[in-house]
Protein backbone atom coordinates (compact mmCIF):
# COMPACT_ATOMS: atom_id res chain seq x y z
CA UNK A 1 0.00 0.00 0.00
CA UNK A 2 1.44 3.37 -1.02
CA UNK A 3 0.95 6.20 1.42
CA UNK A 4 -0.47 9.31 -0.26
CA UNK A 5 1.65 11.60 1.90
CA UNK A 6 5.00 10.15 0.87
CA UNK A 7 7.08 11.01 -2.18
CA UNK A 8 6.23 7.66 -3.80
CA UNK A 9 2.53 8.29 -3.25
CA UNK A 10 2.67 11.71 -4.85
CA UNK A 11 4.61 10.26 -7.78
CA UNK A 12 2.10 7.43 -8.27
CA UNK A 13 -0.88 9.80 -8.13
CA UNK A 14 0.70 12.26 -10.55
CA UNK A 15 1.54 9.46 -13.01
CA UNK A 16 -2.01 8.14 -12.80
CA UNK A 17 -3.41 11.63 -13.45
CA UNK A 18 -1.11 12.14 -16.45
CA UNK A 19 -1.96 8.74 -17.94
CA UNK A 20 -5.70 9.16 -17.36
CA UNK A 21 -5.81 12.66 -18.83
CA UNK A 22 -3.81 11.70 -21.90
CA UNK A 23 -6.19 8.78 -22.48
CA UNK A 24 -9.21 11.07 -22.06
CA UNK A 25 -7.69 13.44 -24.62
CA UNK A 26 -8.16 10.75 -27.30
CA UNK A 27 -11.91 10.37 -26.63
CA UNK A 28 -13.64 13.29 -28.42
CA UNK A 29 -16.62 13.65 -26.09
CA UNK A 30 -14.48 13.55 -22.95
CA UNK A 31 -11.95 15.94 -24.45
CA UNK A 32 -14.66 18.45 -25.28
CA UNK A 33 -16.28 18.17 -21.84
CA UNK A 34 -13.31 17.73 -19.53
CA UNK A 35 -10.24 19.18 -21.24
CA UNK A 36 -11.62 22.31 -22.87
CA UNK A 37 -10.51 24.68 -20.09
CA UNK A 38 -6.89 25.74 -20.15
CA UNK A 39 -6.96 27.87 -17.00
CA UNK A 40 -7.96 27.19 -13.44
CA UNK A 41 -8.40 23.83 -11.75
CA UNK A 42 -9.42 22.02 -14.94
CA UNK A 43 -6.40 23.55 -16.64
CA UNK A 44 -4.21 21.27 -14.55
CA UNK A 45 -5.87 18.28 -16.19
CA UNK A 46 -5.40 19.84 -19.63
CA UNK A 47 -1.71 20.39 -18.93
CA UNK A 48 -1.37 16.82 -17.66
CA UNK A 49 -2.89 15.54 -20.89
CA UNK A 50 -0.44 17.62 -22.93
CA UNK A 51 2.47 16.23 -20.90
CA UNK A 52 1.20 12.69 -21.38
CA UNK A 53 0.76 13.19 -25.12
CA UNK A 54 4.08 14.88 -25.82
CA UNK A 55 6.24 12.80 -23.49
CA UNK A 56 4.45 9.47 -23.97
CA UNK A 57 7.67 7.43 -24.09
CA UNK A 58 9.06 8.93 -20.89
CA UNK A 59 5.70 8.63 -19.12
CA UNK A 60 5.32 4.97 -20.15
CA UNK A 61 8.84 4.18 -19.00
CA UNK A 62 8.29 5.93 -15.69
CA UNK A 63 4.97 4.10 -15.16
CA UNK A 64 6.67 0.77 -15.83
CA UNK A 65 9.52 1.56 -13.45
CA UNK A 66 7.12 2.73 -10.77
CA UNK A 67 4.98 -0.40 -11.13
CA UNK A 68 8.10 -2.53 -10.79
CA UNK A 69 9.17 -0.55 -7.71
CA UNK A 70 5.77 -0.80 -6.03
CA UNK A 71 5.37 -4.52 -6.73
CA UNK A 72 8.88 -5.63 -5.83
CA UNK A 73 10.16 -3.25 -3.18
CA UNK A 74 6.97 -2.35 -1.33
Amino acid sequence: MTNAYSFEGILVVSLLVICTCSYMRRVPRLKQWFLSERKGLLGVFYKASVIGTRLHVAVALTCSLMAFYVMIFK
